[in-house]
C-alpha cells in the first residue's frame, strides 16, 4: 500500500504523460515516460542550484560552464528518483528491466505452459502447477490438465468479464481455426455431497451434465442442438463428450477433485467446414493429469 501510495503521488507532482505499449497478445502497458514543465523544483534542487550559482559554476540561467541546462538536471534527478519508486516487480508484476517491453509468460497467473511443436507441428498445453487460479478461499489447487493445439494458436487473456467470471480457466484462438475455453467449476455449485474426489458419473448423465452446462458454453438453452453424445474413459476416468450445433462446439466435461472440467472447442460454419478434423482432434485429446 505504502509502495502504491508514492507511485500516485509521485504521478500528480510529476503531471505524468503515458505512452502505451502494445504487448504480447494485444496486452497493452501504460507507462509514464516523460514530465510535463510544469514541474515545481523540489526544496533539494533548488538549494543545490543556489549553491552552485554562489561558487560560480552556474549562471543565473541555470547553465553551466559545459553548456547544460541545470533546470533539465534537476529534473532528470527528481525522474530518476521516481522511476526508482515505480520500478519495483511488486507494484506492475514485472520484472525490473521490463516496463517497456512485458512478456505475457511473466504475469501473475500467466505462466507458459506450451510445448515445442512436434513433427506434425503440434503442442501440448500443459496448465502449469505453479499457475495461479485457486477458485475461491479454502479450494485446493486445481489439478492439471491437457490438450494438443497446433502451433499457430495462442493463449488469450481472461478476463473477469468473461462468461462465468473467475471460472474460465483459459483460453485460446486462432483466427482461421477457431476457438478454446476451459471452465473449471466448484461441485459445491451443483450438489453438496460430491466431496473432494467428485466424478462426472456422480454429477449427471450425459443428458443431464449437458442440460445443464451446455448454456455455460454457448451462452443459450441447448435443446435440440446436441449433434451427439459419447462417453470415453482414460485412465480410470470417465468423459462425456458432446457435438452441438448451432453455433459449433464440441463439448468435453469431466470432474476430479472438488470440481468439473468443461472444455470446450468452438468455431464458425466456415471454420468447421475447412478445419473440423483438427478441432475434433483438439477436442479429443483434452486429458487431466
Amino acid at each position: 500500500m505504502g509502495t502504491t501510495s508514492s507511485f500516485t503521488s509521485c504521478c500528480s507532482l510529476w503531471a505524468c504523460r503515458r505512452h502505451i505499449i502494445p504487448s504480447y497478445n494485444n496486452r497493452h502497458v501504460v507507462v509514464a515516460y516523460s514530465l510535463s514543465q510544469r514541474f515545481s523544483p523540489t526544496t533539494k534542487a533548488s538549494a543545490s542550484a543556489s549553491a552552485l550559482r554562489e561558487k560560480g559554476h552556474v549562471d543565473e540561467e541555470g547553465r553551466n560552464l559545459d553548456g547544460f541546462d541545470l533546470k533539465r538536471r534537476q529534473l532528470a534527478l527528481l525522474l530518476v528518483s521516481g522511476v526508482s519508486l515505480i520500478s519495483s516487480s511488486a507494484i506492475l508484476g514485472f520484472p525490473e528491466a521490463g516496463l517497456a517491453v512485458v512478456k505475457q509468460g511473466l504475469l501473475a497467473g500467466r505462466i507458459p505452459g506450451l510445448s515445442e511443436p512436434d513433427e506434425q507441428g503440434w503442442r501440448t498445453y500443459r496448465r502449469p502447477d505453479e499457475k495461479s487460479g485457486g477458485h475461491g478461499v479454502g479450494w485446493s489447487p486445481i489439478i492439471p490438465y491437457l490438450f494438443f493445439v497446433p502451433q499457430d494458436w495462442e493463449e488469450v487473456p481472461v478476463s473477469i468479464a468473461d462468461l462465468g467470471g473467475t471460472e474460465i480457466d483459459l483460453r485460446f484462438a486462432s483466427s482461421k481455426e477457431g476457438r478454446i475455453s476451459v471452465i473449471v467449476a466448484p461441485v459445491l455449485r451443483f450438489a453438496d455431497n460430491l466431496g473432494d474426489d467428485a466424478t462426472i458419473e456422480r454429477i449427471g448423465t450425459p443428458e443431464k451434465v449437458i442440460s445443464a452446462f451446455g448454456p455455460e458454453v454457448i451462452g443459450e438453452n441447448v435443446e435440440g442442438k446436441v449433434l451427439s453424445m459419447e462417453v470415453s474413459e482414460h485412465d480410470g476416468r470417465k468423459y462425456y463428450q458432446f457435438e452441438l450445433e448451432p453455433p459449433h462446439a464440441l463439448i468435453t466435461a469431466t470432474a476430479a477433485g472438488n470440481r468439473l472440467y468443461l472444455f470446450n472447442v468452438i468455431g464458425n460454419g466456415l471454420q468447421w467446414k475447412r478445419h473440423y478434423k483438427d478441432l475434433k482432434k483438439i477436442a479429443d485429446s483434452f486429458r487431466i493429469v
